[in-house]
């Protein structure tokens, strides 16, 4: 299990952000604490985790690419989830929820294109079709807005750690306590600064500003770090 690293004046409280930036910013602060960041590479889920991994690769001076992952969504539902597919083809499902919810193999497989098909598209458009830095002997650090049920994250971690890297750290400002501790077991490093026990977790509550960022913003966000 790797370690986590929070900031314990922030356990249990909501709405210590102004802002996404404002997270980053701290996040970055207390990232620069650690020993031996070595040859870092800040990789980002867009479209929330852009502006914290924005102000993290400002921070360490390192360069920011982006970790393109779709949450796989339930049928029926435009919110939930059952599992997440990257942007180099990695499917991670979460099979105890998928036997709960009875979907048949057919229903995965048309969920599971479905999502490829829309990650595909954001490599795209955010991208130009440019591939991600090789993350080979690099530490890695992906970044989100948050941790809720940590699914997305677990299958970027996937991708990356097939990749060969010095070592994977997670960095996000908010999570809830069962997500960090899973998502922990995967990684070197787990920072984040405020963690939440309570059964109801929504990232959005760790924001005094919290709204969806849409694909513009996305690409301002990217031209603002070059």
């Amino acid at each position: 299990m790797g370690e986590i690293i929070d900031d314990p004046r922030l356990r249990e409280r909501s709405y210590v952000f102004s802002d996404r930036h404002d997270a980053g910013r701290r996040l970055g602060a207390l990232i620069k604490t650690l020993p031996a960041i070595r040859n870092p590479l800040v990789l980002a889920i867009p479209a929330g985790g852009v502006p914290i991994g924005k102000e993290v690769a400002a921070a360490l001076g390192a360069p920011l690419s982006l970790a393109i992952v779709r949450k796989i969504r339930i049928p029926g539902s435009t919110e939930s989830g059952f599992g997440a597919a990257t942007w180099d083809g990695q499917v991670l499902i979460n099979e105890r929820l998928r036997a709960a919810l009875g979907l048949s193999a057919p229903e995965v497989d048309e969920a599971i294109a479905a999502t490829q098909k829309n990650v595909r598209e954001r490599v795209a458009r955010f991208t130009g079709g440019g591939k991600v830095p090789a993350p080979a002997g690099k530490t890695v650090i992906l970044t989100d807005d948050g941790l809720a049920s940590g699914f997305t994250m677990l299958a970027a971690v996937k991708s990356i750690r097939l990749q060969e890297p010095a070592r994977i750290l997670v960095a996000v400002p908010t999570a809830s306590a069962s997500s960090a501790e899973m998502v922990s077991r995967q990684v070197d490093y787990l920072v984040c600064l405020n963690i939440r026990s309570s059964r109801m977790f929504a990232v959005a509550e760790a924001y005094e500003e919290w709204y969806d960022l849409d694909d513009r913003e996305v690409l301002a966000e990217l031209a603002g770090a070059r």
